[in-house]
């Protein structure tokens, strides 16, 4: 899936891009706070580039240069702190070659954001002039482009790829995007591209069912890509069901291994619902179809053609030995056609001329050099590039009797030592020559030449890192080599290391920092191990790790007892490697006793207590063990003792009987109390109490007493019973109230002192020595009243409401003057082919209204209606006829409202919609008329539950008319509802106009009427006028119903312009004017004015500041932008100037004058622009100055 285009950043030239479609809550793309600012530095400085960035999760931050890496780490620094978002390239002694546009790069999982800064080296002195003379001349350079034509020609075709299963490339085809399906179709010969596309659209619905079992959603597929390092990739993001899923990888049907780490060939790596794929180590047979399965489904299908690999060596370049004058073959054997593959020597781009001969196989693979009449100066290092990778062998030139008796050795020395490389030759061939890693050696190197006879040393008095590599000495034709090894661990100071022989101790939660100071002159990397296994940082437990000049450091953010353990640092460089060791013991509050905690009641002896040691101590003694004790229902604990640390028992002899208590118990170390182990509340037993009597019966009530009688409890305890107490409440109430204070011994009790009409429950409990029982279960509810009379007949039966399933019927409450009050209603129904009476309803209905639901449609029944008390049943009242279940008949009727109107007017080409509302049961039939006749086709109308509505989508003056809209029910009854629609278009304009003056100091104004008036539309005429001393139209006449009107009051010399409108209910015509204006000549006395003579103002002036400049104070990086305000005539000039040099030329800063508002912009100030700047305004008549200063202040870091 291809990204989304670039987002906007707030800071200019910062690039983003995001990489998915959606962007989860509380997450971001990168972004930079702060983006690196241009440089332009003389050769020797050291160049820093900062940028702070922005994201979540946090960014990963890359630098490159366009000429390529920066693993250089003596010459390139990159460094970022722990937990800060700033991050800084260093470039160390610059030259000339560092000349470079510099790439910054933030990346994280939802996008990447980009920015680039220019590094320009000013070059001085010697240098310039050396690197002038080391350029390529002309003739080299056509050279070059011959050679590549060249090699272009001999381009070999390309090999034909492995033919992939028809099988495959569907399963290519499924995941493939869009705009890549013509490119796919032809590669695999697919010509019917239509059911192409029927058969992927099959083949994706049966795949996504099949992932559905295992997949909840797949998004961000992309493709297998190739990078520069020669890694081939491709990721995809899974939404799992099951976390436990297996993911396989395939290649052409073959499932193929994968590891988790870049240790293996194929490697697959997970940051949360991504995946991504490396396939390391390209080789040609790595061509294929890859396909990610999940369990047995196929997710994602990619090819890696086998034209993106890139060529490796596959028989290597060897060393060749050749007579002086003959010919040298050098020839290398590639993996895959590399048309760009080059030639070089000693490191440099091999120059073509007669003296070389390239060569290449027909199938691109065999690459051969001929060096024609070899001499000693054409000993030295070939070697083949192809960009990724590269083979390099000697040229040695022999003679006929040359050779040693003693050549080079590998050699080891320590950093700083002294180191001899001497060899010893068979006869004297004059001076030799030293190289080094193919550079010829001179003293200015810092090494000293010394021969003894036959024997040639090459002395490193004081030995640097810089110096290891391969030495070779050559003399006449003979060479020997060796290696220099240097020795350059790094190092630890001893008493750091007697520091960390001791443990260190820190408390639980505490952060810890362990910091270890090292000394090396070569770039060093750190691992950490615990216990033998490796720390990582940034994992979930927040373990910080730090590696900076001089020291590396650990940080644990919060320790726990499971960050006890051996911790070692191991720091390795190409000099050697160091170890150094230490122990952290953490310490901390102990754990819980083990449990559970065993309580056991000893009866009189007390609570006896069981519990096991702590599972962890903490890593500390336990000094002893408290134990606390609660009562149920209070929130207090009480200490009740302190058992020594050699005892897990203990026997609590306070407790008393018939209580409920809960036990807990803690550790005691010298950090202090641990965590408790609590038990569940336990009951102290106490004597037996009696069970609980039975339920209370009602023997009598009245509304003074009622009462009761109950049954003697049973079980242990209620063998001695001294009496029983009985308790009250009212019916609803949660609070029981005592009846008598003292027991009383009988099983029967009167209660008094009621209150009437009320309604009372009633429960007892008996008593014992031991003390009172439990009570028992509560009474049937009784009231506090005399015996009820049953309720008199139910008054006004009716029915109030029918549906096709239910009745409705309604009553009155009985006469209460005979009888008492009606606690409820009975309803029964029965049918009229049945002679059984059924209730329609559980229990009473307390209301005097009820619906009977259910019913068959159409079906009669007979109704009747019984009110009852507690004293009986009243006589039923029954309806003298049958009740049918059908809808009760509403005639139709229009529901109207004031805002309904009798007449609509309507613009032609609007819609009209007329809605009109309505009551009928059941659903009438609706009939439209237009004139009395039916609607014309292109009006619709429709009909629903209560309203009907007229729609014509566009209206046109055939639409004008009475429309008429009738409702009929089955048993004829109509009702109708007329409206008049007039559809009208705004008035056409009135045609010519007419000016003639029948009466002195007035004109008549005659107008053709607008065709619209022919028509018998109703409208009316304005008339507007505008004459020369009033310059705008206004209206002198309005709801002119004539086509003629007269102005009065006209004025002679005056001229007057006249405008007529035609009107109408909808709007307001064109407006008809006057060809020409209505004057009427004015007599006038001929005079002679004289104009007075004007001199024009000296208006010059020299310049002057209406605004001067400011001082300003700026950190680093900030735009700057100096403005001031200058007047002057003429327009003066004004020149900008700091520290008095003009800053006309200067490409770092750009200045405006705007009106004489003069800026000067400084688009990213430094330190180096801090200073005192100058305005000078200058014109013919004079100049003024103004001044201020800039100060620029150092970044913060």
């Amino acid at each position: 899936m291809a990204a989304k285009p670039p987002k906007k950043s707030s800071i200019p030239g910062v690039s983003i891009r995001q990489l998915v479609d959606e962007i989860p809550e509380g997450c971001s793309t990168p972004d930079f706070k702060q983006k690196p600012v241009t440089l332009a530095l003389p050769e020797g400085k050291n160049a820093i580039f900062r940028a702070v960035v922005c994201g979540e999760p946090r960014p990963e931050v890359h630098w490159q240069s366009s000429k390529g890496d920066l693993s250089n780490s003596a010459k390139y620094q990159i460094s970022s702190a722990p937990g800060r978002e700033e991050h800084v390239l260093q470039i160390n002694k610059l030259t000339g070659e560092d000349s470079d546009l510099y790439r910054c790069t933030a990346l994280n999982a939802y996008g990447e954001a980009t920015c680039s800064v220019r590094l320009t080296v000013i070059e001085v002195g010697f240098r310039k002039n050396r690197k002038r003379q080391k350029e390529p001349q002309e003739d080299l350079r056509k050279e070059l482009m011959d050679f590549r034509k060249m090699l272009k020609k001999r381009a070999p075709p390309p090999t034909p790829e492995k033919k992939m299963e028809s099988e495959q490339v569907w399963q290519l085809l499924v995941t493939a995007d869009r705009k890549d399906y013509e490119k796919i179709c032809m590669q695999y010969g697919i010509v019917d591209f239509r059911g192409m596309l029927r058969k992927l659209q099959e083949m994706k619905k049966e795949q996504e069912d099949r992932m559905a079992q295992y997949v909840s959603a797949i998004a961000n597929l992309r493709h297998i890509k190739v990078t520069k390092e020669g890694v081939a990739t491709f990721d995809l993001e899974l939404d799992l069901k099951n976390l436990e899923s297996k993911i396989y990888l395939y290649k052409d049907g073959e499932m193929i291994p994968y590891g988790v780490d870049n240790q293996t060939k194929h490697c697959l790596r997970r940051l949360g619902k991504r995946y991504h794929f490396q396939i390391q180590d390209l080789r040609p047979e790595d061509a294929g179809l890859y396909q990610v399965m999940v369990e047995d489904a196929v997710v994602f299908s990619t090819e890696l053609e086998s034209r993106t690999i890139p060529p490796r060596v596959v028989v290597p370049l060897a060393e060749t030995r050749c007579e002086e004058r003959g010919d040298a073959v050098f020839e290398c054997t590639l993996s895959n056609p590399c048309p760009s593959a080059t030639w070089h020597f000693q490191h440099r781009p091999l120059r073509l001329s007669d003296k070389y001969e390239v060569f290449v196989s027909p199938d691109g693979l065999t690459h051969r050099l001929v060096v024609k009449g070899a001499s000693s100066s054409d000993m030295g290092l070939y070697s083949l590039n192809t960009g990724l990778h590269a083979s390099s062998a000697w040229l040695v030139v022999e003679g006929s009797m040359d050779h040693f008796s003693q050549g080079l050795t590998d050699t080891e020395v320590q950093l700083g030592e002294a180191a001899i490389v001497s060899c010893t030759l068979a006869s004297d061939l004059g001076p030799g020559t030293w190289f080094k890693d193919g550079v010829k050696l001179t003293a200015q190197d810092g090494v000293i030449f010394e021969q003894d006879g036959l024997t040639h040393r090459l002395i490193l008095t004081h030995v640097e890192g810089t110096q290891a590599g391969k030495y070779t000495f050559v003399a006449g034709c003979q060479h020997s080599e060796a290696s220099l090894t240097v020795q350059d661990p790094p190092t630890i100071a001893p008493d750091v290391t007697e520091t960390l022989r001791e443990p260190l101790v820190f408390k639980a939660g505490k952060p810890v920092t362990v910091k270890i100071p090292f000394q090396s002159r070569l770039p060093v990397q750190a691992a950490w191990r615990k216990d033998g296994n490796e720390v990582v940082g940034g994992d979930h437990k927040g373990i910080q790790l730090a590696l900076a000049d001089g020291y590396t450091w650990l940080c644990l953010p919060s320790v726990c007892r499971k960050d006890s353990g051996r911790y070692s640092v191991t720091l390795r460089s190409e000099g050697g490697c160091v170890q150094a060791e230490f122990t952290l013991q953490v310490i901390d509050k102990p754990q819980p006793p083990q449990g559970p905690l065993e309580v056991q009641d000893c009866h009189r002896a007390g609570v006896c207590l069981r519990w096991l040691p702590p599972r962890d101590n903490g890593g500390q003694v336990i000094q002893h063990y408290v134990v606390e004790r609660r009562q149920a229902g209070r929130s207090t604990w009480l200490k009740v003792g302190e058992p020594p640390s050699d005892s897990t028992s203990f026997t609590d002899t306070s407790v008393e009987q018939g209580k409920k208590y809960a036990f807990r118990v803690r550790a005691v170390t010298s950090v202090g109390a641990g965590d408790a182990l609590e038990s569940e509340e336990v009951l102290v037993a106490p004597e037996a109490l009696p069970g609980p009597p039975s339920a209370p019966a009602i023997l009598s009530a009245s509304s003074q007493s009622i009462t009761l009688t109950w049954g003697a409890p049973q079980g242990p305890g209620s063998n001695h019973i001294l009496g029983y107490l009985i308790e009250k409440h009212k019916k609803g109430s949660n609070t029981w109230m005592a009846v008598n204070e003292q027991p009383v011994s009988e099983r029967r009790y009167t209660v008094v002192g009621l209150r009437q009409g009320c309604q009372y429950e009633f429960r007892v409990t008996a008593v014992t020595l031991s003390g009172p029982g439990d009570p028992g279960p509560p009474s049937d509810a009784v009231f506090a009243r005399d015996p009820m009379r049953p309720p008199g007949p139910v008054r006004d039966l009716q029915v109030t409401d029918t549906s096709n399933t239910s009745i409705t019927v309604s009553w009155m409450v009985p006469d209460a003057r005979d009888a008492d009050e009606a606690q409820g209603y009975i309803v029964e129904l029965c049918g009229s082919d049945s002679h059984q009476w059924s209730p329609c309803h559980v229990g009473t209905v307390p209301g005097t209204t009820f619906t009977a639901k259910g019913l068959r449609p159409q079906e009669g029944y007979f109704v009747r209606v019984t009110a009852v008390n507690d004293g009986g049943r009243s006589q039923a009242t029954s309806l003298d006829t049958l009740v049918h279940a059908m809808p009760a008949t509403v005639c139709p009727r229009f529901l109207m409202d004031s805002g309904t109107k009798d007449t609509l007017m309507v613009r032609v080409g609007d819609s009209i919609r007329v809605p009109l509302s309505f009551e009928a049961a059941p659903m009438p039939e609706v009939t439209w008329l237009k004139d009395g006749l039916p609607l014309p086709k292109r009006s619709v109308t429709t009909v629903k539950a209560g309203l009907t509505q007229l729609l014509i989508p566009a209206a046109s003056l055939s639409d004008c008319g009475r429309y008429t809209v009738m409702l009929r029910n089955l048993q004829g009854k109509e009702a109708t509802h007329s409206f008049f629609i007039n559809v009208a278009a705004c008035p056409q304009a009135p045609g010519s106009i007419y000016l003639q003056e029948n009466v002195p100091g007035t004109v008549t104004v005659q107008w053709e009427p607008s065709p619209d008036e022919a028509q018998g539309i109703p409208l009316h005429y304005t008339v507007l006028m505008r004459s020369s001393s009033h310059r705008s139209w206004h209206e002198v006449a309005d709801h002119v119903r004539t086509n003629r009107f007269t102005l009065l009051g006209v004025l002679p010399g005056h001229e007057y312009h006249f405008r007529v409108l035609a009107k109408n209910e909808l709007g307001v015509s064109k407006p008809s004017d006057t060809s020409q204006p209505w004057c009427i000549p004015r007599q006038r006395d001929r005079f002679t004015v004289k104009s007075p003579t004007y001199q024009d103002p000296d208006l010059s002036q020299k310049p002057r500041f209406l605004v001067g400049l400011r001082a300003h104070l700026l950190p680093q990086g900030c735009e700057c932008r100096m403005t001031c305000a200058v007047q002057g005539s003429p327009q003066p000039h004004v020149t900008w100037f700091k520290n008095d040099q003009s800053l006309d030329r200067n490409p770092a800063v750009y200045s405006t004058d705007l009106l004489g508002v003069c800026s000067l912009v400084i688009p990213s100030v430094s330190l180096k622009d801090s200073g005192e700047y100058k305005a000078v305004a200058k014109n013919p008549l004079g100049q003024a100055v103004s001044t201020a200063t800039l100060i620029v202040t150092e970044y913060d870091s």
